[in-house]
């Protein structure tokens, strides 16, 4: 079989126009970006706020292994069997962030016979979003230190100051540093640091944006820093929240882009879904709603955190109701949670399935929890037996669900239909009885416990006092009606990223709090984690470059 980007190359694309009528998007809504993607103006979708509404299905998965699970993959291939079925149906999707396509992850189009494209240039620089982003985060960054060289009349203590800068690579190096050496014309020297632009609250305002007035009134929420007395210093005080809106005018905008069998796709933001909340769009998300019958789109990592930041953040935020959600699976991740070192995946292991299948029933039990009906789809490889495909049919019955083999990757849309039937089957049968995980009333660290509870299955949450003190003082404040953001390792339940399948009465440790105003929800830090990501050991840049025809080699 061709490789990822040579499928992708192979491609014949439709001019982004023909996709766009085939939704009702007329030309003058359209702002090009070339001739396979465009950008949908804003004022023309706000025409769109009285149209029907499309059914919401969620892709999610079981934590993500070495072995890989195809989430993206699975989304594409859904999207297109929904297609051949009839169902009028759009894709979202997030966008890939560079970082982990030069670290180990690869791009984030979807793989094989399952892919969004021009699959190069989305995994790159695509239309900009991401470095208008990182513009106006650092724009901010920079109105912070002006503000205080230049006298510092907000009352700013520089010892409190939490905006950091971002950049959209992975780099160790960026996690600490010390800023503004030099001399008393670069400013008063302090500690500070980086992080990757997915895990930007700049990302995650754009993300859960209304329009582009509710932008800049979430920009303008920004806290930056605190005075000596701890009060709040905010984006709006520095008088930096129009020209952050004006970086971001075009960035709001979401990307239309198209599947290898040409179903559309809105591909627009990117927070990651370990140490953001790893969801795409609102405005997209609800574009596509009033555009299409179904609306396959998807969560980051595991159901245990990107399901439940888009149950409890996204939807809670948006008014948004899922209709059903598909949990992907894959017999050799089953394997790899049962105890199979990798390079022994290849080989029949029913027993090991059922080991590791506990991970699998965990993230059944947990959807559920939120009341959306769901179906296990196996990703199916070309290794994986009869008999191991039963040991996971059999795991997701034993809870009450089907589980369907697909085989997306490698026959496109057409792998895929008989998980579409089922789809619908499940959106339209109109069970779900949707509710979030915990109340807004609820107290901050008490939601913390909720989700350690009875999502990683822990017996409680732990902080140091001064942690306790932050949340009950954003509560007097008036920020306790904020909903939580796990920031945590994407490879466990627990807080350990060896610890697989499914570990139950361990103990959840919040190292830090930040309060994301603008953003609308306060971020948990757990464990060892780092907003910075850092390369691995071999990094695919390595391996990437341009050959003497003028491709790009090494991208996946």
């Amino acid at each position: 079989m061709p490789s990822d980007i040579g499928i992708s190359r192979a491609a014949r694309m439709l001019p982004i126009g023909e996709i766009a009528a085939r939704l009702g998007i007329p030309g003058e809504a359209l702002e090009p970006y070339g001739r396979f993607k465009a950008k949908i103006a804003l004022d023309w979708l706000a025409t769109r706020r009285e149209a029907g509404r499309g059914k919401l299905i969620l892709v999610t998965a079981i934590n993500p292994t070495p072995a890989g699970e195809g989430k993206t993959t699975t989304s594409v291939g859904l999207a297109d069997a929904l297609n051949r079925i009839g169902r009028k149906t759009m894709l979202t999707l997030r966008e890939p962030a560079l970082g982990p396509c030069f670290g180990m992850k690869g791009g984030a189009a979807g793989g094989g016979h399952a892919q969004v494209v021009p699959m190069e240039e989305i995994n790159l620089h695509f239309t900009g979003d991401f470095h208008a982003i990182t513009s106006a985060h650092n724009l901010l960054a920079a109105m912070v230190d002006n503000h205080i060289h230049w006298g510092n009349a907000l009352g700013l203590d520089v010892r409190r100051i939490v905006w950091k800068r971002v950049i959209d690579m992975n780099d160790r190096a960026l996690r600490a540093i010390v800023q503004s050496l030099g001399g008393t014309g670069n400013g008063f020297p302090r500690e500070s640091g980086f992080d990757i632009v997915a895990a930007s609250e700049v990302m995650a305002i754009l993300c859960l944006a209304g329009d582009l007035a509710d932008l800049r009134e979430r920009l303008a929420r920004i806290v930056v820093g605190y005075r000596r007395d701890r009060s709040a210093v905010t984006a709006r005080d520095l008088k930096a929240d129009g020209a952050m809106t004006v970086l971001l005018a075009q960035a709001i905008q979401p990307n239309l882009v198209q599947t290898l069998e040409s179903s559309p796709a809105f591909i627009h933001g990117g927070p990651f879904g370990n140490i953001a909340h790893g969801c795409n769009s609102v405005i997209a998300t609800k574009a596509a709603l009033s555009l299409a019958d179904y609306v396959v789109t998807e969560a980051g990592f595991g159901a245990d955190l990107g399901a439940e930041k888009f149950f409890d953040i996204k939807c809670r935020q948006a008014g948004l109701r899922p209709d059903a959600a598909v949990i992907v699976a894959t017999v050799r991740a089953l394997k790899y949670n049962g105890g199979v070192a990798r390079a022994d995946l290849a080989g029949e292991n029913v027993k090991a399935v059922h080991a590791g299948g506990v991970n699998l029933a965990r993230h059944i039990e947990n959807v559920r929890q939120f009341g959306v009906p769901a179906v296990v789809a196996i990703n199916r490889f070309a290794t994986d037996t009869e008999a191991e495909i039963e040991a996971v049919r059999e795991i997701a019955a034993t809870h009450g669900i089907e589980a369907l083999p697909c085989t997306h990757f490698a026959d496109g849309g057409a792998g895929a239909e008989a998980l579409a039937e089922k789809v619908v089957v499940l959106a339209q049968a109109g069970a779900g009885q949707f509710a979030p995980l915990y109340d807004d009333d609820l107290k901050l660290f008490d939601k913390i416990n909720t989700i350690a509870r009875r999502i990683y299955r822990a017996d409680e949450a732990i902080a140091d006092s001064g942690v306790r003190g932050q949340l009950h003082a954003w509560e007097k404040e008036g920020y306790g009606h904020l909903p939580i953001c796990m920031a945590k390792t994407q490879y466990s339940f627990s807080t350990d990223p060896a610890l697989l399948g499914a570990p139950s009465h361990h103990v959840v440790p919040v190292r830090e709090v930040r309060l994301a105003a603008g953003a609308g929800f306060v971020v948990a830090i757990c464990g060892d984690l780092m907003t910075m990501p850092g390369l691995p050991r071999a990094p695919s840049a390595e391996n990437m470059r341009i050959d003497e025809n003028g491709l790009i080699e090494g991208l996946s």
